[in-house]
């Protein structure tokens, strides 16, 4: 599946949250218009209650003046509506048939209430004072009102501009997000080119300014990038080293296939043979020891079958036993009464144990004149002991034994036994020990022990 950009990813994760707040900003905003407009329309009352007011005391009901007048055709949220009674409930000026309020209101103070008018809803001051109007004196009485609907659309319309300006700018800032973050992601653009360019050959690494964001992808690349050409250069030389290793035996069967036609006396013939037989056994032993080593080195499976060492180790002496008493060698195997669990391959753990016991076949001299192998446990390991009386390893060569391709001197073998068996043991969490010992060698291969096995 094709992964979601990142200039869309961010776009998506930064605009929604920002849109909410709009969203609440604007909520908040209406209600604050509608709040403000009912503050603002009443104060709009008050001041054409109290224009009226006056204006009646000094025309003593005659007439508005203008600038009243002006107050009133100018008050915001539509038409306002008034009614004046002098004195004794006499009809001074206005509208007729005035809203009344449901309670009693107090004298000399502004009171607000809602009420019908001619079947609308209207937001009514109604303001009691002592007049003076003409030769009467007593309480005027100045009502003065409002449509509830056109002071709720001029809120609206003010929420509307304020939700509209809102929008323009959420507007500019998903533009400015969008290209922002195009303008942000153009070193990892300039890294992508700069990654395009590079030949399948060059695996150094990446030396390019990255922001600090990046780095630690930069840095995992490059770590990344090391160990593909070591890995690289290492499956080269043991290209190269295998390469030389099977040349020898391939000339070899080469030379004796291309003499055996020649060759007439039947002795020398069976003689030549057996040495082509011999030659191609070897080669085909060391193809198959290249391929171990392979595997082992490129195969990262992990081995979680349960085994029983003890019958691993002893399948491979059943199978070992006629090549050492074809040497005359004395051979012996002393495995534990009880199971040793071990958790890993047990073809693996097999082909360590044939390698060392080779190994000690090939290289123990002529003077060897046994091989003895047992198995042993603690608490925490398990080990298989391989133990000869040949000519031993030098301690100062001891290093040098589970090198690929390494060969102590000159005999028999490529030198991969010991790289294998090492490679085994790494697999399977453990090690191979060459133990001290006055006279031949000693291996030991520790395992750990299965608990729960």
């Amino acid at each position: 599946m094709r992964a979601r950009s990142l200039r869309l990813r961010l776009f998506l994760v930064i605009l929604p949250p920002l849109f909410l707040v709009s969203i609440l900003l604007g909520a908040w905003r209406f209600e604050v218009a509608q709040r403000t407009s009912e503050e603002l329309f009443d104060r709009s009352l008050l001041s054409a209650a109290l224009a009226i007011s006056r204006d009646v005391a000094i025309s003593e009901g005659d007439a508005l003046s203008p600038s009243t007048r002006q107050v009133i055709s100018n008050a915001g949220g539509g038409e306002l509506f008034y009614h004046v009674t002098g004195p004794g409930g006499v009809y001074v000026t206005g509208y007729a048939y005035p809203p009344r309020p449901e309670v009693p209101i107090a004298q000399n103070m502004p009171f607000y209430y809602f009420a019908n008018y001619r079947g609308k809803e209207m937001r009514v001051l109604r303001m009691i004072e002592s007049r003076t109007i003409g030769t009467l004196t007593g309480d005027a009485v100045v009502t003065v009102w409002q449509r509830v609907s056109d002071r709720r659309a001029f809120a609206r319309e003010l929420a509307f501009r304020a939700a509209a300006l809102i929008a323009g700018l959420m507007s500019a800032l998903a533009l400015i997000i969008w290209f922002g973050v195009q303008i942000g992601l153009r070193p990892l653009n300039d890294l992508q080119a700069a990654i395009r360019q590079r030949s399948p050959e060059e695996l150094g690494p990446i030396r390019r300014p990255v922001p600090q964001e990046v780095s630690g992808i930069v840095s995992t690349l490059n770590r990344l990038l090391g160990q593909v050409q070591d890995s690289f250069e290492a499956h080269q030389a043991f290209i190269s080293d295998a390469a030389h290793q099977l040349r020898n035996p391939a000339a070899a069967i080469l030379a004796l296939a291309e003499t055996l036609p020649s060759v007439q006396d039947p002795a020398e013939r069976a003689t030549c043979e057996k040495q082509l037989v011999d030659v191609a056994r070897k080669s085909a032993r060391l193809a198959e020891q290249l391929l171990s080593l392979e595997r082992l080195r490129y195969d990262n499976s992990t081995a979680t079958e349960p085994f029983d060492l003890n019958t691993v180790v002893e399948d491979v002496c059943r199978t070992f036993a006629t090549k050492a008493l074809a040497r005359d060698l004395e051979f012996t195997l002393a495995p534990t009464d009880e199971p040793l669990p071990v958790f890993g391959n047990p073809v693996l753990v097999g082909e360590a144990l044939i390698n060392l016991l080779e190994n000690a076949l090939k290289h123990g001299g002529g003077g060897m004149t046994a091989i003895s192998v047992w198995t042993s446990a603690d608490d925490e390991s398990v080990m298989i002991t391989v133990e000869d009386d040949g000519v031993g390893i030098p301690q100062d060569k001891v290093g040098n034994a589970f090198r690929r391709f390494s060969q102590l001197e000159n005999g028999e073998g490529a030198g991969l036994g010991l790289a294998i068996v090492e490679k085994v043991m790494v697999r399977h969490a453990g090690r191979v020990d060459i133990m001290p010992a006055d006279v031949g060698t000693t291996f030991c291969l520790r395992f750990p022990r299965a608990t729960n096995a």
